[in-house]
């Protein structure tokens, strides 16, 4: 699956390595991922999430909030791959490895996850061997420069991170699909009331994804008690709201020890043109 990313040629494993017949050489790390960022574009040592927002997401997901939201891409992404006998699914933006760890229960999926925190990834591995999974493999990379050969995945997922057109029509077969996961518009509304003074609903993302067309859309909300401050905290560390409150809205913040919240997440699935 894995391509060089400096020269695009075939990466092979050798002891303790990836290779390509180019030379260029890329170690695995102790827990067993792979570092496949490229220096030219990112600084593989500080790119993406730093240790402490992977910790306050990892605590947050691990107590179940989420979990609805898990077993249901998986449920979306094995109803699409039904026909499919061993299919390859890459994770594109994986994070800490939560919603990757359920796709791994997808009958002889091979599951490939990428996120561009070294950090994010190191966890993914640490996730996997606690859970005895097998069938994961991760790497440090880009959603923009995916270190996977050309028509090599069967689908591709991508929760809450950034969209690339032209990288998943190129890695996607041509009767692959892609999951797209984004807030819906009440997402967190309870949160936002909370906080701001004129709490608003999210808009829809345009993804531009001229290379793909919309096969279906699925709204799917719950809602959640979210029942101490430690963990009402640490969902606010996972939202982009965190970077445009106020001081006042974070002492808001601080002060709530319980809150229902919507749960509401946008599904969207699309298939190659």
């Amino acid at each position: 699956m894995y391509i060089c990313p400096v020269c695009k040629k075939k990466l092979n494993k050798e002891n303790n390595s990836w290779k390509c017949v180019s030379g260029h050489c890329f170690d695995i790390a102790r827990k067993g991922h792979v570092n496949l960022l490229t220096t030219a574009k990112h600084n593989p040592k500080t790119a993406g999430d730093n240790a402490d927002m992977v910790k306050a997401r990892t605590e947050f997901l691990d107590k179940g909030y989420y979990r609805p939201l898990a077993e249901k891409i998986r449920s979306v992404v094995d109803s699409e791959l039904q026909k499919t006998d061993s299919p390859v699914i890459i994770d594109s933006g994986c994070g800490e490895g939560f919603y990757t760890a359920e796709l791994s229960n997808i009958k002889n999926a091979r599951i490939f996850g990428i996120d561009i925190s070294k950090h994010a990834v190191a966890h993914c591995m640490t996730r996997v061997h606690m859970a005895g999974i097998n069938n994961c493999e991760f790497a440090v990379a880009s959603s923009f420069e995916l270190p996977f050969a050309d028509e090599s995945a069967d689908a591709v997922v991508s929760v809450f991170a950034p969209v690339c057109n032209d990288e998943y029509s190129r890695v996607l077969k041509p009767d692959g699909v892609l999951i797209v996961v984004s807030p819906s518009p009440r997402h967190l509304f309870e949160l936002k009331a909370a906080v701001y003074d004129a709490p608003y609903e999210n808009k829809p993302n345009d993804y531009k994804l001229d290379s793909f067309v919309l096969a279906e859309e699925t709204v799917f909300e719950y809602k959640a008690d979210i029942t101490s401050q430690e963990d009402i905290y640490s969902l606010f560390l996972m939202t982009p709201y965190y970077y445009k409150t106020s001081e006042e809205g974070m002492a808001r913040l601080k002060a709530l020890d319980d809150i229902e919240v919507t749960c509401g997440f946008v599904i969207q699935v699309y298939l190659k043109k």
